[in-house]
C-alpha cells in the first residue's frame, strides 16, 4: 500500500466538488431543514433530542453515499485496466484494494464530521459525550456495508454512469429506510427489511435506544433486529459482488 497514492486519491476525491456536495454538503443542508428549522426538533428522546436524531440520520446517509461511490469507482477502474497498470508497480493488487478501503472510510468520516459540527453549533443535544462518539463511529463503520453495494454495482454494470445511478438510488433507499421522514403502518413494517434501515437504526441507537416515533404512536426496535438487518444485507451485497467479480474475471 502506497501512502502517497492513498493521500493523492483522498485529495482527488475531496476536490471533486460535485461528489462532495452530495456526500457532505447536502446531508448538512437536510439536517438544517429537518433537524434545526422545525419546531419539534427540541423534543426529547431517550438519549438526546429529535435534532440529534436527524443529525445522525443525515450523517449516516452521507457516509453510505461516500462508500458507495468510492467502491463503485474502484471496481470500474479495475475493469477498465487501471488495476492491471497498478499491478506492475510495487503496490500490487492487494495494496490497491487496501488503498481504496482506506480512501472510502476516510471520506465516510467527512460527512459525519461536517453534519456533527453543524449539530454541535445548533440545537442537537445528546445526554452524554459517549453517545456522540458512538453514533459517529457507528455511522462510519456501518457504511462499509454499502461499499459492497457500490462494488457490486461497479462490477455488474462496469461504467461510471451505473455507479452514479447506484448512488442516486440511495435517495430512494433512504426514504424507505426511514431516514428522511418517519414512516408508519404497513409501510414501516416493510421498511424494516430494507438495506438502510438497520444501518441508520444502529447509528441512531445511542439517541433513540430503539424508540421509533410514528404517526400511530411509539414503537421499539430491538438492537438484534437492527443487527440482523445489517448482517443480512452485508451478506447479500457481498455475495453479489463476489459473483460479479467471478463473472468479470471469466470474461477476461
Amino acid at each position: 500500500m502506497s501512502l502517497t497514492y492513498t493521500a493523492y486519491d483522498v485529495l482527488r476525491n475531496l476536490r471533486a466538488v460535485s461528489n462532495m456536495f452530495f456526500v457532505a454538503v447536502l446531508p448538512a443542508v437536510l439536517f438544517v431543514l429537518f433537524g434545526v428549522a422545525q419546531g419539534w426538533s427540541s423534543a426529547s428522546l431517550p438519549g438526546g433530542n429529535v435534532s440529534a436524531y436527524v443529525m445522525v440520520s443525515m450523517a449516516a446517509y452521507g457516509a453510505i453515499t461516500a462508500t458507495t461511490g468510492i467502491a463503485g469507482s474502484a471496481a470500474v477502474e479495475r475493469l477498465q485496466g487501471w488495476g492491471r497498470q497498478l499491478a506492475l508497480t510495487p503496490m500490487g493488487t492487494a495494496g490497491y484494494a487496501a488503498t481504496k478501503v482506506t480512501v472510502a472510510m476516510t471520506l465516510a468520516v467527512v460527512p459525519v464530521l461536517v453534519v456533527f459540527t453543524v449539530g454541535l453549533f445548533t440545537n442537537a443535544a445528546m445526554d452524554d459525550l459517549w453517545r456522540w462518539v458512538l453514533s459517529g463511529v457507528l455511522a462510519v463503520v456501518l457504511s462499509s456495508v454499502f461499499a459492497l453495494y457500490g462494488l457490486a454495482a461497479g462490477l455488474i454494470f462496469r461504467s461510471d454512469a451505473a455507479v452514479g445511478a447506484a448512488s442516486g438510488c440511495l435517495v430512494v433507499l433512504g426514504f424507505f429506510g426511514n431516514v428522511f421522514m418517519p414512516l408508519s403502518g404497513g409501510l414501516l413494517e416493510v421498511t424494516r427489511f430494507t438495506p438502510v434501515y438497520g444501518i441508520v437504526g444502529l447509528a441512531r441507537y445511542p439517541v433513540t435506544e430503539g424508540t421509533v416515533t410514528t404517526m400511530d404512536g411509539i414503537q421499539t426496535d430491538s438492537v438484534w433486529l437492527l443487527l440482523a438487518n445489517t448482517v443480512a444485507w452485508a451478506l447479500v451485497f457481498g455475495a453479489a459482488a463476489l459473483l460479479a467479480s467471478r463473472k468479470a474475471t471469466a470474461r477476461r
